[in-house]
């Protein structure tokens, strides 16, 4: 290829506290909070997953930010994708981002993409409690995208030939996706855009959303929930626990099978190969027990070797010269809750960014 790979990676905003964490979670609440509760749940296994470099940050804070930035720059990041909230006017969690657009100190480029999930109580298992709701309408539908332009506006928003960048998490959700999108792009460019480039996270049933709904592209979130190996219960916890096993109730066991070896896992999405209109995009590792206490998804044993493993093959074997830009999504730069970050941490330290700029920079 001939053109330099952009590695975007996702960032999370919720490292400061807001009103309606403290009033379902605890006063104070953030990220950290789960991250500082975590535990090994068996031999070997790492957690809790603790920060190094950068500390236990604070996003509303200036100083923290511009760590952030700085470090990405220096191990060739090329940008953040944050995470956006919004729920039919309200936004949450967009302190960092807002005071970023006032702070031209703070040059990164930058996308977004709507998490358009309902916030429930999932964490603790009570999936069916919806704390804020997401609701469609044509009317929301204005309203969002007014505000969305206001970033798109800023020269650090990534762009594709001058066209806004923008990841809409689970259109699925949508109840009429393409009139949805065909608003968004009628008023990007009455705002002087050439257009929008839009994209999704990639389903069973993408091609679908690309042909017919009027998507642009998708990206492949990693991991990839259905795309899996066998569970290393039948390993890992035979070997270690078979005795304790045979003791226990079956329901506890269970909660074992979501943990997956991580190199067996990055082969598998190896052996898949690539998609078309398909970004690609690597985790370096992953782990939720300590943010979800039943249910959680486990990638054990990963190195910085084995996701230079993982990185190097999509260097090398994806289509790069078929999308108009060479962008590589990192899942993620901060999700600390779901063991899943390049920031530098107690164990690897910086090891994971330093092999994302090995591999990426030759």
């Amino acid at each position: 290829m001939s053109k330099q790979i952009k590695p975007i990676a996702i960032y999370l905003p919720q490292f400061h506290p807001i009103p309606e964490n403290d009033e379902w979670w605890g006063k104070g609440f953030t990220e950290w909070t789960n991250v500082t509760k975590a535990k090994p749940l068996f031999k070997d296994h790492y957690q809790p997953h603790l920060p190094a470099d950068l500390g236990f940050y604070d996003l509303r804070l200036e100083e923290a930010r511009l760590a952030q930035e700085e470090l990405a720059k220096s191990k060739g990041i090329h940008g953040f994708c944050y995470y956006h909230y919004w729920f039919n006017g309200k936004r949450v969690l967009e302190e960092p981002l807002k005071r970023k657009l006032n702070n031209p100190k703070e040059d990164l480029p930058f996308m977004m993409c709507w998490a358009n999930e309902n916030w429930t109580r999932i964490w603790n298992g009570g999936e069916s409690d919806v704390l804020l709701k997401q609701e469609y309408s044509a009317e929301d539908d204005y309203t969002h995208i007014q505000e969305l332009i206001k970033h798109f506006k800023d020269s650090r928003y990534i762009k594709v030939n001058g066209k806004p960048m923008f990841i809409i998490y689970r259109p699925n959700l949508f109840p009429d996706i393409r009139s949805t999108i065909a608003l968004w792009r009628a008023e990007v460019k009455k705002a002087g855009f050439p257009d929008l480039y839009i994209g999704c996270t990639k389903t069973t049933d993408y091609e679908n959303l690309l042909n017919e709904s009027g998507f642009d592209f998708a990206f492949e979130f990693q991991p990839s929930f259905s795309n899996r190996p066998e569970s290393i219960k039948n390993t890992l916890l035979r070997r270690y626990f078979n005795e304790f096993l045979r003791k226990i109730k079956a329901t506890v066991k269970n909660k074992y099978e979501l943990v997956y070896d991580y190199e067996a896992f990055s082969n598998l999405q190896i052996n898949r190969g690539f998609k078309a209109n398909c970004y690609p995009t690597i985790t370096p590792m992953w782990d939720n027990s300590s943010r979800r206490k039943v249910n959680y998804f486990i990638l054990h044993n990963s190195t910085p070797d084995k996701y230079k493993h993982w990185l190097k093959h999509i260097k090398e074997n994806y289509p790069w010269e078929e999308m108009p830009e060479p962008f590589l999504f990192i899942n993620a730069w901060n999700e600390w809750a779901e063991g899943n970050h390049i920031e530098p941490c107690q164990k690897w330290g910086t090891a994971y960014l330093d092999a994302t700029k090995e591999i990426l920079s030759k």
